[in-house]
């Protein structure tokens, strides 16, 4: 068995990022940048307020009150086309373009109007409540870098930046495959023994909450002939991901049968729970990840592989983040394996976060996977832990933060 640690590392080694392709923005909510993207405009495009008032040269309201004449109005997308000299003033909404002339907006809550007469009650200096061209951004600056992922607010900043296009790495083909004769798909008839995939399932939308693009290769049942047919279909991949199969018992084929038609194998059995008997290697120039077929395993190792996988695939590094936490009950020492336990998670009275481990942790229990927050991470011959000491925790948010 080798080290968490050591088997991400080698998945990663060598993959590289997928072909690039142009996409509207619109259609660019979590996606990739492959290339730098800068700002075809700036923003505001010239000097415009902040507050609705009158734009007013600063110095005629050294002492107040006074009064100004009012000569026009400027509002956003229509602004005032004079310009203003000293005794005058322009009615301004926020948004719109600072007149010529003027160098500061007086609230209109700070003013009396008669008609064109306008009466300011407060002093203002030079600038105020006054946006000057390219506060925000300049044409020609960089906005977007490479290796980004995009978020719904990356999005609005480089559309409001007159960017209609963007230069992204495609999303990668990961192609996924459940083994096992007592599997069959939600809605088809359960034969004696049988159960549901839920595997297929879930790996359909972990690959999607991850970036990448599910193609099903169906269900292999646990023969070489029907393995083999499965995997015939495998076309343009960029990731394959076996679910089950992956142990060593009489019925467990992925390795034996793959490895017979080219898989070169990296490694097979990482030094954690749940999820030691996973695979790793090249099958037909694909690199192959084979998870567990028990479903928190599958989850597990999905989480904390696949994912990192995809994003370099994607153009970018995504791993899970490790956070701390306070333990919510006495743990026992942990054996060889790395450990991570399904946890809910809730604050303390001072709203620290609190990781409390479910008492059962058996890999094929669904609920608890859903109903987890987290999971807590015991490193290899951990000691025993009392409540309420620090614990490592990787939080079970699977989608990519694109907010």
């Amino acid at each position: 068995m080798i080290p968490v640690a050591e088997a991400l590392e080698r998945v990663l080694s060598d993959l590289l990022p997928v072909a690039c392709e142009q996409i509207p923005v619109i259609e660019g909510l979590g996606r990739v940048l492959a290339e730098e993207v800068a700002a075809n405009l700036t923003y505001p495009p010239s000097d415009i307020s902040a507050m609705d008032g009158y734009a007013v040269l600063a110095a005629d309201t050294a002492t107040c009150p006074t009064t100004l004449r009012q000569i026009g109005v400027s509002q956003a997308g229509c602004g005032f086309d004079g310009s203003v000299s000293s005794g005058e003033t322009v009615r301004i909404f926020t948004g719109a373009p600072l007149p010529t002339g003027a160098d500061a907006i007086v609230i209109q809550e700070n003013t009396d109007v008669d008609h064109d007469i306008i009466t300011v009650r407060e002093t203002v200096t030079a600038e105020k409540f006054v946006r000057p061209a390219g506060l925000d951004f300049t044409s020609g600056e960089v906005l977007g870098h490479t290796g980004r992922r995009l978020s719904a607010r990356d999005l609005g900043l480089l559309a409001a930046a007159n960017v209609s296009v963007l230069p992204v790495y495609r999303k990668p083909r990961i192609a996924y495959l459940a083994t096992g004769d007592e599997l069959v798909m939600p809605g088809d008839t359960l034969g004696p023994d049988q159960i549901i995939s839920s595997n297929s399932i879930a790996m359909d939308a972990y690959i999607r909450a991850f970036g990448g693009e599910p193609v099903s290769l169906g269900i292999a049942q646990d023969n070489p002939e029907s393995l083999r047919e499965a995997l015939s279909k495998l076309e343009d991949a960029d990731l394959l991901v076996t679910m089950g199969g992956a142990s060593v018992g009489d019925f467990d084929l992925v390795q034996s049968v793959m490895g017979d038609d080219g898989l070169e194998l990296d490694f097979y059995k990482v030094a954690m729970r749940p999820g030691k008997p996973l695979i790793f290697g090249i099958f037909k120039g694909i690199p192959m990840l084979g998870l567990p077929g028990n479903p928190v395993s599958a989850a597990v190792t999905a989480l904390l592989f696949m994912r990192p996988a995809i994003a370099r695939l994607s153009g970018c590094d995504d791993k899970p983040e490790i956070h701390r936490a306070r333990l919510g009950r006495n743990l026992n020492a942990n054996d060889r394996r790395q450990d991570y336990l399904r946890a809910a998670l809730s604050r303390d009275s001072s709203g620290g976060l609190v990781a409390t481990p479910f008492d059962q942790q058996d890999s094929s229990m669904m609920k608890l996977l859903a109903n987890a927050d987290c999971l807590i991470i015991r490193p290899p011959h951990a000691e025993a832990l009392d409540v309420g000491s620090d614990v490592d925790i990787v939080s079970f948010a699977y989608g990519i933060d694109v907010f």
